[in-house]
């Protein structure tokens, strides 16, 4: 009998895993549900209200920026020279900003797909790490624990084949799920967005930055995967793996980043593996350091530094090796009896 097709029917037949699925199925629908109850179809007075209110809004973007040019130059009325302005007035310059306003920010109470997709996506790839963690812990935890492998090792004794068969299979129907998942996810809110909402600009680069989004999710997805089946390894149990992540969380996340704010540690934040997870998904992430602004005086102190995605995957990367190479190791050199 092929292995991988053995795996891939005890991997669906776990009660563990149909559960999750289950709650996967519940959560998405009350998404949805809450979405479209939410949401109405504009009017064509409120789009007519909602474009005026736009162009207000970038009009006032102008003349802000207009009167911070001639607070510099002087030309300011003496009254108005209370008015506060940054120190560099190309903060406030309409070119320059990320987005302008846009009828679709002034739309209260109606569901535009092409600004919420995002925020949506992210909240899916969260659900499918936790998912694809969970999953990969249990799969072969409850192997270890229950003396499955032994068995499985005894018609197959090759350990790294199966263990590496084991992972490969995991992997592969956490990747199908996600993509099918995410795949109606998308179409169902989009379909909301057309039938009762409003699909705003749904242009190229929208889609080409919803797709980096997607794949950087998957591929957090899968290392989340990869991270549960080491450590449920290494420590012989399921539990051993939820352990090891609230140990983590409570101990460096909470305790440690609190230690080093105290001693005001230059860039905690990149110490963080969080940072690096929201640094990845996002493509870079902005924090704030305290300490690069200690010594400025009153001078205008740029406080923030920056984590990209590139150095964020290295770090993802380099953590899932080496807990799974450890997992390979341990569990060829380990008496599993």
């Amino acid at each position: 009998m092929n292995l991988v097709r053995a795996e891939l029917e005890r991997l669906g037949a776990r009660r563990f895993v149909q559960l999750m699925l289950v709650l996967l199925v519940l959560a998405f629908g009350v998404t949805a549900a809450t979405t479209l109850a939410g949401s109405h179809r504009p009017t064509v007075q409120e789009l007519s209200d909602a474009r005026a209110n736009a162009a207000e809004a970038r009009r006032h973007m102008d003349e802000m920026y207009q009167r911070c040019v001639d607070r510099v130059n002087g030309n300011l009325p003496p009254e108005a020279e209370e008015e506060y302005f940054p120190v560099d007035c190309n903060e406030l310059d309409p070119v320059r900003q990320e987005r302008l306003p846009v009828a679709t920010d002034f739309l209260p109470g109606v569901f535009v797909f092409a600004q919420q997709a995002r925020p949506l996506l992210y909240f899916l790839v969260a659900f499918l790490v936790l998912f694809g963690f969970l999953v990969g812990a249990s799969y072969i935890g409850a192997d270890l624990n229950s003396g499955g492998v032994v068995n499985l090792l005894l018609w197959r004794p090759q350990r790294l084949a199966v263990l590496g068969t084991k992972l490969g299979t995991l992997l592969g129907a956490v990747l199908g799920l996600s993509l099918l998942a995410s795949a109606a996810y998308l179409a169902a809110f989009w379909l909301i967005g057309q039938a009762a909402g409003f699909p705003g600009r749904l242009d190229g680069e929208f889609w080409r930055g919803l797709g980096a989004v997607h794949g950087r999710g998957l591929v957090l997805v899968l290392l989340a995967t990869a991270l549960g089946f080491a450590l449920a390894t290494l420590g012989r149990h399921t539990s051993a793996a939820l352990g090891t992540v609230a140990a983590y969380a409570v101990v460096w996340e909470l305790g440690a980043r609190l230690v080093l704010e105290i001693v005001d540690a230059p860039r905690p934040d990149r110490f963080m593996l969080s940072s690096h997870v929201g640094a990845w998904l996002t493509g870079r992430a902005e924090f704030w350091d305290g300490q690069a602004c200690g010594d400025s005086g009153a001078g205008f102190c740029d406080g923030f530094y920056t984590l990209t995605w590139g150095p964020a995957l290295a770090v993802l990367l380099a953590l899932t090796a080496v807990l799974g190479v450890a997992a390979f190791v341990a569990f060829r050199r380990r008496d599993l009896i």
